[in-house]
């Protein structure tokens, strides 16, 4: 489905108008929802429907409309994952907000559990004046690929930062990261700068680090408007599956990735990977 454009994308459409007489569903409280949004919405609310699930989804809508960028992107990111678990077979529940570092979501194939916590990674222009940390001396910015390079540390570093926040799970855990601006400048209407990017350099960065940090069973990266670089690798990772889309398809990430953990303590199950294979 399509990112979030406040002026100018087709998920928010015109306000929700007419009167409604008794209770109304959480979605027609709130205004500027598109119908499709609210069809995701309603797919959650049919199969989510435990106590735990109930007021997460409620506060979900509400950040779908939040005038926060980073807060509407987050509860988009959230709303999609949850909606391909689902279409592709598996029972989610939305686990409760605590002041404790938490999962978002307990998914369940028959039997078999796991965890899934989702981020979106959305910047804005203020952090991208901020220093590069882990960025080699020489490294000039401002070029496509090295903007590409950027990139890649910051992604490594959220994977670094969620990972010391699911440090305490016994079952499969999957990180899930959202990039709906490559760029990371935050909610701008301009036109976004284009960011070629070295995918299996990026696979292979990521599998180099989830080998030191074993509670982290996968991490999809979904990117939604970078330009795949032509592969200089040979070799196909094992652990990694990645699909990639034309640019002109716009519903969907330009590259959807998951990246196993070959020293993952807890591993996914075949039954998990074929699943999560089905969402990419």
């Amino acid at each position: 489905m399509g990112r979030f454009r406040p002026r100018t994308s087709f998920r928010l459409v015109a306000h929700l108008r007419g009167e409604h007489p008794g209770p109304m569903p959480a979605w027609k409280r709130e205004e500027g929802l598109s119908q499709e949004l609210r069809d995701r919405w309603s797919t959650l609310h049919r199969h989510c429907a435990d106590q735990s699930s109930h007021p997460r989804l409620v506060r979900l809508v509400r950040r779908l409309t939040h005038h926060d960028y980073g807060v509407r992107e987050s509860a988009l990111a959230e709303l999609e994952l949850a909606t391909q678990l689902i279409r592709a077979g598996c029972r989610v529940v939305f686990l409760p907000e605590s002041q404790a570092r938490t999962a978002d979501l307990e998914c369940y194939i028959g039997c078999e559990r796991f965890f899934a916590e989702v981020t979106a990674m959305v910047g804005s222009a203020e952090r991208q004046r901020l220093p590069l940390r882990g960025l080699d001396l020489d490294e000039v910015v401002g070029e496509e690929e090295d903007r590409g390079v950027i990139l890649t540390h910051r992604i490594l570093a959220r994977i670094r930062q969620k990972a010391k926040q699911l440090a305490d799970y016994c079952d499969p855990v999957m990180l899930s990261i959202s990039i709906p601006r490559a760029d990371l400048q935050g909610e701008k209407h301009a036109r976004s700068q284009l960011i070629r990017l070295d995918l299996k350099a990026l696979a292979g960065t990521v599998t180099v680090l989830l080998t030191g940090i074993p509670t982290l069973s996968a991490v999809m990266i979904s990117l939604w408007d970078v330009e795949p670089l032509p592969s200089r690798a040979v070799l196909r990772l094992a652990n990694v599956e990645v699909i990639e889309r034309t640019k002109h398809q716009r519903t969907q990430p330009r590259v959807r990735m998951l990246i196993q953990n070959p020293s993952a303590s807890v591993p996914l199950s075949q039954s998990h990977d074929l699943l999560l294979r089905q969402t990419l």
